[in-house]
């Protein structure tokens, strides 16, 4: 599957595994703003790779980094 811009939609199990957290934090992560989603015509869920990567990358590179005192 893929968006009018090109990038792969993610489900939110996908995104979930990514993560490795439940699905249902994925949805409650969209419901906050956290992370965009887009709605199939049937209300599903579906979430831009390249936003999903940035993010991972994001907390990755946060967790990664020594801690300032």
């Amino acid at each position: 599957m893929t968006a009018s811009t090109g990038g792969r939609l993610l489900t939110p199990g996908e995104v979930a595994a990514l993560f490795r957290v439940d699905p249902k934090t994925v949805t409650r992560w969209a419901t906050a703003g956290r992370i965009g989603s887009i709605r199939t015509p049937g209300g599903h869920r579906r979430f831009r790779e390249s936003e999903v990567n940035a993010l991972l990358a994001e907390l990755t590179t946060d967790a990664s980094e020594p801690a300032r005192v």
